[in-house]
């Protein structure tokens, strides 16, 4: 896919320029796969389980394990109307010259996306159109969150693996390597797969009676798998740095599993039991991922970060390093009242980030029918601690549509974000709220697994209902999940396997990105269960307790005695307490003295227990207490409204350098911010001691010339920094060029003075490289150009639309042939930019009559300033390799 990087958007994505990335020879493995993630780069980078699996599977000599995304739609698009396959990011291999191809299933609505990226490929949909060989196509297989309840995919796949990949994934990918090298039958090999812990073959289970049943011998009912101790498994310390992610930071899974026992969640249910990682292992995690990666924020991961039993003792150990380096610390996830004074003092210290809490439900009868196990005093209370600490803002999220609400319970949605805006009392200040509304979905093996969805009209009356109420409210906003969205989620959230002729269906007729709102379209999913016969308000009903489950036939760990008990529970608005420091519910995940766990099956060769296991027997926090003066206001802290408490060190202004360097090859195709995010990160692992700015959010001194177009190569890029200690040029270049990507190489440093940072060029030199085909009539064109007086064009931008003299911006113009042995020829352009500047992208395209999308391969050679003693241009050869088929 390297060939098309100048007609797509987010070029970088794909340009292969990421560091961390993994590059073997093809013919020095034995397995060569790769992991796939049905959405967005930006999504799929942020995902961690393909980050650990990635790391696990290229540890093996003889595996190579590279990475693919679904790309947008318009690249999509563009790759079949070219007979061009989707290829792999790291070597850009045909997804069907692969040995293997696995898909991480998060989600219900990345079904259509598994067959768009399989479309795509050019590999069959179905597994039994596949053949019967595992060499004629690669083995297809599906691993995640969502596997436990994913049958209206499993006609696509070959297996699934359910669970804990990172001991489960190895052993099959051994097993496939041994049967590749046997020439064993497909068959064959998936037989012996189903003697693997966590395998499903869904092609071995049939529907009978509507209920799943094995075929044949098959004896072994598919059982989710678990890692037991998180400290024995590996984790990966150098990891892909993305080049732009939704979350685009290090993540450190502190924790695995949850028995808060919220009843609408499916996470909380089927991770169990809890497995918390040791804080001597997160510390030397968090040292070596830093090292290797130079992010500026870490995340802690769990499902509920702040109920890590250890948490003080793990802010102790991080909290300072994480000042001294300037690195934000996030902690997601975080459950109401579940982090103390000290650890949100530390947190505003660096920066205070966007806060969320989720009371779920508005009232305290609904919180106590779904679990949720927080009073409205504990609400308030944390709105008191954030407004204390500095905070200003808070996102509270809420579910509407659950078992037993009804209009009372909206109405208390907009009683409680009052009464958490007002939390700080009269005459302090308020907090600016937005309340997020999201419609309930029924999981499966949650106790509400049998409980109904409000259809799409209920839907919409309740938000407009808590819209009405919220309306005119100062200081609180509302955001609420489409309704369609949320419809079609529930539709597939319980489906079982007659669900995948809808899902190929749908397809057929174009939905792909269903979770993204400006993709999502309800129509084709509509058409599509219509004419398989399926009936929607079927599919959202209510379930009958005794009758079949279409997963009944998958061991996610939990028993169907403790969801219906739970369910019973909830109709009766009673609670359960947290397992973890009370007394055990009998779920089934954990080994107790009555009966071992149900995960333990004959295939799980497991010696240790299976056992929630904590660091602490309680949390190491302190209890949450509000501090009101003697006239029983709250008492504001002193930290409030001023600056983060940077470091001394890393504030100071020693010295300042202009840095210059190239941009070529895949470089080209960085944007301004991700090529500061890049340099940013090259320091940081480079130990540079890079000075901050002092304001609310502290910024490393970095500043720009004007950014260069994507996709467009220099070798005349400069960008200034200033430094808290000194550190003269030589010690710059060799700290920070092993940590720059292929492309990019520093070719002076400067000292400046403080005034300098900022500059403007007042013109450039570029090369047009032309093809022999067309450097005639783009000769031509330009010698006219050159022979006008006047040369109006009409350029459109954020500002409209307006006419531009382009004659004035190019100086002169020489010919020469390329630095190249190729057929390319160069023409030399020098651009003036005293009376205005365009993109030079832009006027080359514009004056050779070509649009906005058609490629054109300019190099930067030089830069001209007022100042003479500032211009800067490379005598280098041009380093990029001319990609044939481009017309300029």
């Amino acid at each position: 896919m390297r060939e098309i990087l100048p007609f797509i958007r987010r070029p970088s994505h794909f340009a292969g320029i990421e560091d961390g990335v993994c590059l073997k020879a093809k013919d020095a493995v034995s397995l060569h796969l790769a992991l796939a993630f049905p959405d967005l780069y930006e999504v799929g980078m942020s995902y961690l389980g393909q980050k650990i699996l990635y790391g696990i599977v290229n540890a093996h000599d003889s595996w190579w394990a590279e990475r693919v995304m679904a790309p947008e739609k318009a690249t999509g698009d563009y790759l079949k109307a070219h007979g061009l396959p989707l290829c792999t990011l790291e070597s850009d291999t045909p997804l069907a010259k692969l040995d293997a191809l696995g898909f991480s299933i998060t989600h219900e609505l990345c079904y259509t996306n598994v067959l768009y990226m399989l479309d795509l490929a050019g590999i069959p949909l179905r597994a039994k159109d596949r053949g019967q060989t595992l060499t004629q196509w690669p083995l297809i297989i599906a691993g995640g969150g969502a596997l436990l309840s994913a049958e209206p995919l499993a006609p696509f796949m070959d297996l699934m693996l359910l669970g804990d990949g990172e001991e489960a994934l190895p052993a099959l990918l051994q097993l496939l390597e041994d049967a590749r090298k046997s020439s064993l039958a497909k068959e064959d090999f998936l037989l012996k797969a189903c003697e693997l812990a966590g395998i499903y073959v869904p092609s071995f289970f049939e529907e009978v009676h509507g209920v799943m049943r094995p075929k044949g011998t098959i004896k072994h009912k598919p059982t989710r798998t678990i890692v037991a101790d998180l400290d024995t498994t590996p984790y990966p310390a150098r990891q892909v740095v993305p080049v732009g992610a939704v979350h685009n930071r290090l993540s450190i899974e502190i924790a695995r599993g949850c028995t808060r026992g919220c009843r609408f969640c499916q996470a909380g249910m089927v991770y169990r039991p809890v497995r918390e990682r040791s804080v001597a292992n997160i510390t030397q995690l968090l040292t070596d991922c830093l090292e290797k990666t130079g992010f500026e924020e870490i995340s802690f991961l769990a499902l509920s970060s702040g109920d890590y039993s250890a948490l003080k003792t793990l802010s102790h150990a991080t909290l300072d390093h994480c000042a001294a380096h300037q690195i934000t610390l996030s902690l997601p996830s975080q459950r109401v009242g579940s982090i103390d004074d000290e650890i949100m003092a530390r947190m505003a210290d660096l920066r205070r980030t966007g806060m969320t809490l989720a009371p779920e439900a508005g009232s305290q009868r609904l919180r106590d029918v779904i679990n949720k196990g927080i009073s409205e005093e504990e609400i308030i209370l944390h709105a008191q601690k954030l407004l204390e600490h500095g905070w200003r803002m808070v996102k509270l999220y809420f579910m509407i549509g659950l078992p037993t609400e009804n209009d009372d319970d909206l109405a208390a949605i907009v009683d409680l974000c009052c009464r958490v805006r007002d939390a700080a009392g009269p005459g302090n200040p308020r907090l600016q709220v937005t309340a997020a509304l999201s419609p309930f979905v029924p999981k499966p093996f949650t106790p509400f697994q049998w409980a109904e969805q409000i259809n799409q009209q209920e839907i919409s009356r309740r938000v407009s209902l808590v819209r009405n109420l919220i309306k005119g409210k100062k200081f609180l906003s509302l955001r609420w999940h489409e309704p369609a969205v949320s419809h079609l989620e529930g539709i597939l959230s319980r489906a079982g396997r007659n669900m995948a002729d809808v899902v190929e269906k749908a397809y057929g007729k174009g939905a792909i990105f269903c979770s993204w709102n400006e993709h999502f379209a309800l129509a084709p999913w509509l058409e599509a269960m219509k004419e398989c016969q399926i009936s929607s308000e079927k599919a959202i009903a209510a379930r009958d307790l005794e009758a079949p489950l279409p997963w009944d036939h998958l061991e996610a760990g939990i028993s169907k005695d403790f969801l219906k008990r739970e369910w019973q529970k909830a109709l009766r608005g009673q609670t359960s307490a947290d397992c973890r420091y009370n007394h055990c519910h009998g779920c089934g995940a954990c080994d107790t003295q009555g009966s071992p766990s149900r995960l333990r099956t004959d295939l799980v060769r497991e010696t240790r227990r299976f056992t929630n296991r904590l660091i602490f027997d309680h949390r190491d926090q302190n209890a949450h207490e509000a501090h009101f003066d003697e006239d029983g206001k709250l008492a504001l802290r002193e930290n409030v409204g001023r600056r983060p408490n940077l470091a001394s060190s890393l504030t100071q202004n020693v010295v300042q350098y202009r840095i210059w360097h190239s941009k070529l090859g895949g470089c080209a195709f960085l944007s301004q911010l991700e090529l500061q995010s890049v340099i940013e990160r090259a320091l940081r692992r480079g130990k540079v001691p890079v000075a901050f700015s002092r304001g609310f959010h502290p910024m490393p001194l970095l500043s720009f010339g004007r950014a260069l177009p994507v996709g467009v190569e220099s070798l005349a890029e400069w960008f200034s920094l200033t430094l808290a200690s000194f550190l003269d040029a030589q010690a710059i270049a060799k700290a920070t060029e092993p940590y720059l990507p292929q492309g990019m190489r520093l070719l002076r440093i400067e000292s400046v003075d403080k005034k300098s940072r900022s500059l403007a060029s007042t013109g450039e030199d570029f090369d047009l490289a032309l093809e022999q085909s067309v450097f005639a009539e783009s000769l031509a064109r330009f010698k006219a150009f050159f022979a006008a007086k006047t040369v109006y064009a009409e350029m459109t931008g954020k500002k409209g639309t307006k006419s531009l003299d382009l004659r004035p911006m190019v100086r002169s113009m020489s010919e020469r042939p390329s630095d190249t042995a190729s057929s390319w020829q160069i023409l030399s352009l020098c651009f003036d930019w005293t009376a205005g500047y365009l993109s030079p992208l832009r006027l080359v395209q514009s004056i050779l009559g070509l649009q906005e999308d058609e490629p054109v391969h300019l190099l930067k050679r030089a830069q001209f300033f007022p100042d003479t003693s500032r211009n800067f241009a490379s005598d280098l050869p041009w380093a990029l390799e001319m990609r044939s088929g481009h017309k300029a």
